[in-house]
């Protein structure tokens, strides 16, 4: 496949499908992969294939590079609708996470107070409070459960040892509804292609609305496929079906944001 690393430690601004003028920071290594899940459909490959470079890079190297950036754009006028924390891989697995999103927001105010500070997240690390306290922060802490089957999560994204939904969902609970819940849906094969995986289907869906239920976040982010996949063979959901599966949920008031 095409592997897409983010080769520098803030990248962008790009033009993001749910964020808008979108300036990237990659707390993982520039040249490799870092991350508590593997999931099929990860634009940056599968782990195995990124442990080339496994240094992260500094507090201080991050905050000079933002801060360089931020300023080169402000000089030219350039939008900034949101600093967003993804990269190659988890960000929240970073030591320095919460003093960097301090420093973050410090800046934000300071430079481009309109501008948002997301986090993309797959919250494996809200267990631990100095994490789950610092994306309670930002202004979008943007975390994904793929599932609210277990098998299903771990057909998906392939989670590290120790890995547990049920307390990922307790974790989340904690944040009182402040944040987005970001889902993907797509259909296809596990990485061992021995489970089939749709997430279309009557289980998988009445589970996930279930779940959105119970942690009622102010928003949800559905969305499929849009670039290449580790996993071959993985088929996008349609927005129409989405839309369909959204639509309890639409009926209740919730906000709920679908990309195709």
């Amino acid at each position: 496949m095409s592997t897409i690393l983010f080769n520098h430690i803030v990248f962008g601004p790009i033009i993001s499908r749910r964020l808008g003028h979108s300036l990237g920071v990659n707390l993982l290594p520039k040249f490799g992969k870092w991350c508590s899940f593997d999931c099929i459909y990860c634009e940056c490959g599968w782990n195995k294939d990124g442990k080339k470079d496994n240094v992260l890079p500094s507090k201080e190297e991050v905050k000079e590079a933002l801060e360089f950036r931020l300023k080169e754009l402000k000089a030219s006028g350039s939008p900034v609708d949101t600093i967003t924390f993804s990269g190659n891989g988890e960000p929240t697995l970073h030591p320095d996470f919460a003093e960097i999103i301090d420093f973050t927001l410090a800046a934000r105010d300071r430079l481009y107070p309109d501008a948002k500070v997301s986090v993309l997240s797959n919250a494996t690390q809200t267990g631990r409070e100095e994490v789950r306290k610092a994306l309670m922060k930002v202004d979008n802490p943007i975390l994904k459960i793929d599932s609210a089957l277990e098998e299903m999560v771990r057909a998906i994204d392939n989670p590290v040892p120790g890995y547990s939904l049920e307390s990922t969902i307790g974790n989340l609970k904690l944040f009182n509804g402040n944040f987005i819940l970001q889902t993907m849906f797509l259909k296809g094969w596990d990485r061992d292609g021995k489970f089939h995986i749709d997430c279309t289907d009557e289980k998988h869906c009445q589970a996930w609305i279930e779940l959105v239920r119970e942690l009622h976040p102010r928003e949800v982010m559905m969305y499929t496929l849009d670039r290449e996949t580790p996993q071959k063979g993985l088929e996008k959901v349609s927005v129409q079906e989405m839309e369909r599966i959204a639509a309890p949920l639409l009926e209740e008031g919730f906000k709920v944001q679908i990309r195709g």
